[in-house]
């Protein structure tokens, strides 16, 4: 309990304060533009589909690249990554603020998605580096924290940068913000770079597995407006299938350092964080998704206020987040990743009873329990990935357990989109979906009991 006792240093507190610059950068990044898309189509004179990819376009590329980026990152060292990762989407945060024309604002926004994949894993890599060993849990929970704060405010900045000066100064903030990130890293981060240069980039399993994210990502897409049966679903999903398995032949006969060493392919323990991960995401993108569309179509609730409607969850994620990383500490994964999946499946149970006579007070028990499950949930998971591998491949568990998040949300958003299709209202289709969730939840509980080790007596960081 000593090392659990460790105090941070001036330069372990200063350089924790860099990567929350920039860990709020990326979180806020992805929901702050939500709420300028109607400007923009304004400016550029667009349709809606067309600005959504401002939205998708970044998180199909972030979501791809992020597997490539951890393993990078854990090559060539994490600072390092983090520098070019931050030069290059400051780079198109500047090319998108002074967008001449849709495709401009869409390129780049897209390229800052390389950036965001670069970054992200080293940002996490680094925040694990810096924490005393016996304060891993704790620097799981600093990051959901910061996570869940910038998250949150990101429509409301959005919102007000885009009223009062010009959705343009959403991509301009980024500046200065990664910029100080930057320099206050470059001052107290010490270079890790391996002293080792034997490893090599496995260009053939980046490609691979980048065509079957890719196509896997983009079928998820379209199956909520074209159906299973669309033939162009089908060809995105037969490619996918086809390249993953050409990736799994290429990594297992790789010449240079595979994509994902078989060390990490191999480990059981993290195999089962990341289906636990795989399960649970689904949740949180159907409550993101769905709660507003109730609040808004059937309790008449305005946009502002929807929002609003949200901040039981939200408030209460940030602070079970921060104390998240102590319970770690105290209980392990196995105990707070098994309460984490019952307030998530409680939370969804409470909330499919949604009824058109249904009052903002009734759903109030079901969000709180939901930003329980997430507070306890998203800090233990990246928390337990990083530490169920050596230290020398944390931002690559990093990037996987990210992926695993993404993956789920997608399948999640398109399961839940077809249940709520299908049914003869929006208050009957959220219904369903949700103790679909619910029992998703149960069988994450069931995952987390029977596989997910206790507490990280056996920690290597």
């Amino acid at each position: 309990m000593a090392a659990a006792k460790e105090a941070l240093s001036k330069k372990q507190i200063i350089a924790l304060t860099a990567l929350t610059f920039a860990i709020f950068l990326i979180a806020n990044d992805f929901t702050a533009f939500s709420v300028a898309i109607p400007a923009m189509q304004r400016h550029f004179q667009a349709d809606i589909s067309t600005m959504q990819w401002v939205i998708n376009g970044y998180a199909l590329v972030f979501g791809v690249l992020i597997v490539t980026g951890g393993r990078l990152a854990d090559m060539f060292g994490r600072r390092r990554l983090f520098f070019i990762g931050s030069s290059i989407f400051i780079l198109f945060s500047l090319l998108g603020g002074f967008a001449v024309n849709v495709w401009m604002l869409l390129g780049s926004r897209a390229l800052m998605g390389v950036g965001g994949a670069l970054m992200w894993p080293a940002i996490l890599g680094m925040t694990y580096q810096i924490m005393p060993e016996g304060r891993a849990g704790q620097a799981g929970g600093l990051i959901m924290t910061v996570c869940g704060f910038a998250n949150s405010v990101g429509p409301l900045l959005g919102g007000l940068l885009t009223d009062f000066l010009s959705w343009r100064w959403i991509f301009l903030i980024n500046f200065p913000i990664a910029l100080i990130a930057m320099l206050i890293s470059w001052r107290v981060i010490d270079d890790d770079s391996p002293e080792k240069s034997g490893e090599q980039v496995d260009y053939a399993g980046i490609i691979s597995l980048s065509i079957s994210l890719l196509t896997l990502l983009l079928a998820l897409d379209f199956v909520v407006d074209m159906g299973l049966s669309s033939s162009l679903v089908l060809g995105l999903l037969i490619v996918s299938v086809i390249t993953f398995c050409s990736f799994s032949w290429v990594e297992a006969h790789a010449r240079v350092s595979p994509l994902i060493p078989a060390d990490v392919a191999k480990n059981g323990r993290f195999f089962t964080v990341g289906i636990t991960t795989l399960l649970l995401s689904v949740i949180f993108v159907s409550m993101l998704l769905y709660v507003p569309q109730f609040l808004i179509k059937e309790l008449k609730f305005s946009a502002v206020w929807s929002g609003a409607g949200l901040l039981p969850v939200m408030i209460t994620y940030g602070i079970i987040s921060y104390v998240a990383g102590r319970l770690y500490a105290m209980l392990g994964a196995k105990v707070i990743l098994s309460a984490a999946a019952i307030f998530l499946g409680g939370g969804m149970f409470l909330l499919s009873n949604l009824l058109e006579h249904t009052r903002y007070i009734h759903l109030v028990p079901g969000l709180i329990s939901l930003g329980i499950g997430l507070g306890l949930f998203f800090p233990t998971i990246t928390t337990a990935a990083v530490t169920a591998v050596s230290p020398d491949r944390a931002s690559l568990a990093a990037a996987l357990i990210f992926m695993f998040q993404i993956i789920g949300g997608a399948i999640g958003l398109a399961m839940n989109t077809t249940i709520v299709s299908l049914a003869p209202s929006l208050a009957t289709g959220i219904d369903r979906a949700f103790v679909v969730n619910a029992y998703l939840a149960l069988l994450a509980l069931l995952v987390c009991v029977l596989f997910v080790r206790g507490k990280s007596t056996d920690n290597k960081m």
